[in-house]
């Protein structure tokens, strides 16, 4: 069986995927490091050199590849994967496989970013606390369709 952890930037998936996969005894992957490694750069590099559109299409490519893996593991998809193209329905679909959300307010997820929002290419531009907290919320409301599809929801 596979586990993909989903939610928005900061939300903890890859902290908690470890932490899960070591009590499970289950494999790890981070889909943004996998990425990283067979491109040969950074996401945010990938996002200024190549564009969003070329990186979320490596995406999905990349995460059929995870799901075709053979040994139990714990992966922490990037934020916005579920929403692009058929990735949360791949998803949901594929045997063995169960999606987890992890489920946090505008506030916490703010307080989380403005601490990192220099290495992440979606919120870097930002000026102000307040166009952070509207940029999540923005995001979260056109996520939340996807998201909401996760097997279970925690809080």
């Amino acid at each position: 069986m596979n586990i993909f952890l989903l939610g928005y930037m900061a939300s903890g998936k890859s902290t908690v995927g470890k932490l899960l996969a070591s009590k499970l005894k289950f494999g790890f992957l981070d889909l943004d490091a996998y990425i990283e490694t067979k491109e040969a750069m950074d996401v945010p590099t990938i996002f200024s050199k190549k564009g969003e559109i070329y990186f979320r299409k490596q995406e999905a490519k990349y995460l059929n590849e995870v799901l075709a893996l053979n040994n139990p593991t714990v992966v922490a998809l990037g934020g916005g994967t579920p929403c692009y193209g058929d990735n949360m329905k791949v998803l949901t679909q594929h045997q063995n496989t169960k999606t987890i959300y992890l489920k946090m307010s505008i506030e916490q997820l703010s307080k989380r970013l403005l601490q990192e929002k220099d290495t992440r290419p979606l919120i870097a531009h930002l000026k102000s606390d307040g166009e952070l907290n509207e940029f999540i919320g923005k995001h979260l409301f056109e996520r939340q369709y996807y998201y909401n599809q996760a097997s279970i929801i925690l809080d």
